[in-house]
């Protein structure tokens, strides 16, 4: 696959260029969660190319609201889990392959089931942590080192986290290299 990308490259990115906003939405929303977030990045469209639509996606996750962004956290299953609050069969898949390399064993699975229901009592929702390519061990050594912030700053985080899981989520949707910004 090209590095560069131009447009005409991706069928998936023209094809989604066509549908009616309403399908490109609900197209799109495995990706991040965030209903508010796909409406967005439907209506932006036509896309020249995938780093356009790459680069509004992170532009409209930036300027949502906190509630909007809890709507996409919803979306993920806890660390070491398979079911959330509010997701898509596609979003549960990517998230299995998300943490695939965790593999904890008995302890680590334990911490992570501490860690999490620590992290929910402080912050009021699941931990969101881009797992990709992260052994448990350091997803848990994460969890316990965001435990120390504060609300406003773990917000900030878990946000960002999410932002770079929609970017390699959105990579997958159209087939092309993985690379976070």
């Amino acid at each position: 696959m090209p590095q560069n990308f131009t447009p005409g490259t991706n069928s998936i990115l023209e094809e989604f260029n066509h549908l009616e906003q309403e399908d490109a939405a609900t197209a799109i929303l495995p990706c991040n969660g965030s209903s508010a977030w796909a409406a967005l990045l439907a209506y932006n469209r036509p896309f020249a190319n995938p780093d356009d639509l790459l680069t509004i996606s992170d532009k409209i996750w930036k300027s949502l609201p906190q509630n909007d962004w809890q709507q996409a956290f919803d979306s993920h299953p806890r660390i070491g889990e398979h079911k959330a609050k509010a997701a898509t069969e596609q979003s549960l898949k990517w998230s299995a392959s998300e943490q695939a390399k965790a593999d904890p064993d008995a302890a680590t699975k334990a911490a992570l089931a501490e860690g999490n229901k620590a992290y929910e009592q402080k912050f009021g929702r699941i931990f969101i942590v881009c797992a990709s390519g992260k052994s448990a061990a350091e997803m848990l050594e994460i969890l316990r080192k965001r435990l120390a912030n504060d609300a406003d700053a773990e917000l900030r985080e878990a946000a960002e986290q999410q932002r770079q899981i929609t970017q390699i989520r959105l990579r997958k949707w159209l087939q092309v290299p993985q690379e976070v910004k």
